[in-house]
């Protein structure tokens, strides 16, 4: 086994990579960029070496100083990890001129695949279906254009290099092509660095399902069974599964008879994942290979019983693989949820920011977590926003999906907008349980899944009782240092001559004005809240960090809550949901004042890539004015009705803080 190894990457699957080498006593280094200094992933290796400025492209992609932090550290080899260079074949070119074992498949076939244009020949030549399309060299717009009205609208841009839905666009007709065209060679040669694209027909309602294989020096390649990613936003993976629902074994053999045709095909070597679009008649196509550990490979960990990154050693290092196709075994049901910092009510806008706080649920044998971030650490604005990833197994798939939805419950996270309660939803709609679902599942009940319903009366009495006890803190702590300690007049209760004290709290919560009426009443406080009164006393336990563990008797009941006060919110975790309070108040109207009379606002923190209008120019609603992109992501701002643009504050290549004007409109 190596002595040591490199990890060429970041976040969840750096940290993730490190456990399994921890376990067979492989020592680890970490490489880090100046943004990601004290990262989860820094602190999980044995040592680690800093590559570069905050930008991908100066730190975790520059072969030249990974490399250089590899023979400084004196690593045996370098694992890639997934994303940044994990499929660049010119890195594992270096690495070998390098004497460094690359953990991964030969440059040849990183290369063959790496083209989706090569690959779907290779296919073709191999006899696994392809959707129909254009994969031709010829990348002149006309030729595009012509190509596409030829497949038939609807169709698929997609960038010829990388996957993940980087650059992916879909065109309804003639009229958006040139546009969407566009915008998917600016992503692609961001992401990749390859502008190319290949256009396919766009198939109605078909399932992302996929196969992972494994190959090794010896000519022997199995596959591990198949793992359904159809439900997805755009064009990128939330949810996965295996076994995939409704794939019998018939149709699990032929699929996997044609991943390991196409692993063949190529002279494959190492992790690899073929993926194909099922259509409901059974018939599937070759997307396209994925030549490197897959971000869902712990569903497959979790069927199997293996680990599949030891697996990438053992064939890196020239052993073969430790068991043959009959050997491997399927059990129960395995499924993975993807965590982000993404606001999913704002078209899943993704957040960056510091996790003030972030408490996880224990995990074991039937529950995994593979986290990039603990409390205290941030999402930076320059990389993926995936916090974590959540593995639940059961018997059978509604087992699992008990499981997955109980840890998810959980889960406690204080900072930028996660995507956590849009996945609980998710996991109880009937289309998921029943497994009906397809790459088009999101879109189509995107609204069911992004409704919010209103706190109920015992959260709303938990966050008041909560602000009053903080309040009784402060004025506690204010009589203290004051020269008339006992005087009656530090105590906040509300008091009023000759009629009970009361007071008025006001919050927003869920979008709405929440107005609460307190009664003070002798150790407890009597609460009028929209759906009726509640009766509390209670006292605040010791709290954990940012957090406070609150113990009270509410309406009668002994009830208890984690609540984070935060600016001038407070977030109450209670019976596995999280409710947030936005205090009323001077700055709670500048928090909610989010565009500027007459302007535009950035949603997110991000680098102004186009800027499609200028000052006096004429636009009418919905209109593209400008294109940000932050978290390796385009985002569009369009004009919200007609008018005239009375200024652009920013030009291409500048950096914006959220929350800054972008044009100003009248």
């Amino acid at each position: 086994m190596f002595k040591k190894i490199l990890v060429a990457n970041r976040g969840e699957i750096a940290a993730r990579i490190m456990r399994t080498a921890r376990r067979l006593g492989v020592r680890t280094v970490a490489v880090f960029s100046e943004a990601d200094r004290g990262a989860l992933h820094v602190r999980s290796a044995d040592e680690a070496r800093l590559i570069g400025p905050a930008p991908a492209r100066e730190s975790y992609l520059s072969i030249e100083r990974i490399l250089a932090a590899a023979k400084d550290s004196g690593a045996d080899a370098i694992h890639p990890g997934y994303g940044f260079l994990a499929e660049n074949a010119d890195f594992a070119e270096a690495c070998a001129k390098a004497g460094i074992v690359f953990i991964g498949p030969p440059p040849a076939a990183i290369r063959a695949m790496g083209s989706k244009s090569e690959a779907k020949a290779i296919m073709d030549k191999a006899g696994v279906a392809t959707v129909p399309g254009y994969h031709g060299e010829d990348q002149d717009e006309e030729r595009l254009a012509r190509e596409a009205a030829r497949i038939g609208f609807p169709v698929l841009i997609k960038p010829s290099a990388g996957g993940g839905g980087k650059g992916m666009r879909r065109v309804d007709g003639a009229s958006e092509f040139a546009a969407a065209l566009a915008g998917a060679r600016r992503e692609a040669l961001s992401s990749f660095g390859d502008d190319r694209v290949l256009i396919e027909r766009y198939l109605d309602r078909p399932r992302h399902v996929e196969m992972q294989v494994f190959a090794d020096a010896h000519g022997r390649v199995v596959h591990l069974f198949e793992r359904d990613c159809s439900v997805q936003r755009r064009h990128q993976k939330v949810i996965e599964e295996a076994p995939a629902p409704g794939v019998g074994p018939e149709l699990r053999a032929r699929m996997g008879a044609a991943a390991v045709a196409a692993t063949r095909a190529i002279g494959y070597q190492g992790a690899g994942t073929i993926e194909f679009l099922l259509e409901p008649d059974g018939r599937f196509y070759f997307m396209e290979m994925n030549t490197r550990l897959q971000v869902e490979h712990p569903v497959t960990e979790m069927i199997t019983g293996l680990d599949l990154v030891e697996w990438q050693l053992l064939v890196a290092r020239g052993e073969a693989l430790p068991l043959a196709q009959d050997r491997i075994e399927c059990s129960g049901h395995a499924i993975e949820a993807r965590i982000y910092a993404e606001d999913p009510a704002r078209d899943f806008l993704p957040g960056s920011g510091t996790v003030a706080h972030l408490r996880w649920p224990e995990t074991g044998p039937d529950f995994r977590i593979d986290a990039g971030v603990e409390a205290g650490d941030a999402v930076s604005i320059h990389y993926d926003p995936l916090i974590a990833k959540v593995i639940a197994w059961g018997r059978d798939r509604a087992g699992a999906i008990e499981r997955l939805a109980r840890g998810l419950r959980g889960i406690q996270a204080v900072g930028p907008a996660t995507n956590l309660d849009f996945l609980g939803a998710m996991l109880a709609h009937p289309v998921f349980t029943s497994g009906a679902v397809d790459i088009g599942y999101i879109d189509r009940h995107y609204r069911e899944l992004v409704s919010q319903g209103p706190a109920g009366p015992e959260a709303v009495a938990m966050a008041s009782l909560y602000l009053l006890l903080r309040r009784a803190e402060d004025a506690d702590r204010n009589a203290a240092a004051s020269t008339d300690p006992t005087s009656p007049w530090h105590r906040p209760v509300g008091f009023h001559l000759n009629i009970e004290p009361e007071d008025t709290l006001r919050f927003q919560a869920a979008g709405q004005d929440l107005v609460v009426g307190v009664r003070y009443r002798g150790g407890g406080y009597l609460f009028s809240t929209p759906d009726g009164p509640v009766e509390a006393h209670g006292g605040m336990a010791e709290g954990d960090g940012a957090a406070s563990n609150l113990i009270a008797q509410v309406g009668g009941r002994d009830r208890h809550a984690t609540v984070v006060g935060r600016d001038r919110s407070l977030v109450v975790f209670m019976d596995g949901r999280r409710y947030e309070f936005v205090l009323a108040g001077p700055r709670l109207a500048a928090t909610l004042d989010e565009s500027p009379a007459g302007g535009l606002v950035a949603p997110m923190p991000g680098k102004v890539v186009q800027v499609h209008v200028r000052a006096g120019e004429a636009v009418k609603r919905g209109q593209a004015l400008m294109v940000l992109e932050a978290m390796k992501m385009e985002h569009a701002i369009v004009a919200p009705g007609d008018g005239v643009v009375r200024a652009v504050r920013f030009k291409e290549g500048d950096m914006v803080p959220e929350g800054a004007e972008l044009l100003s409109l009248e």
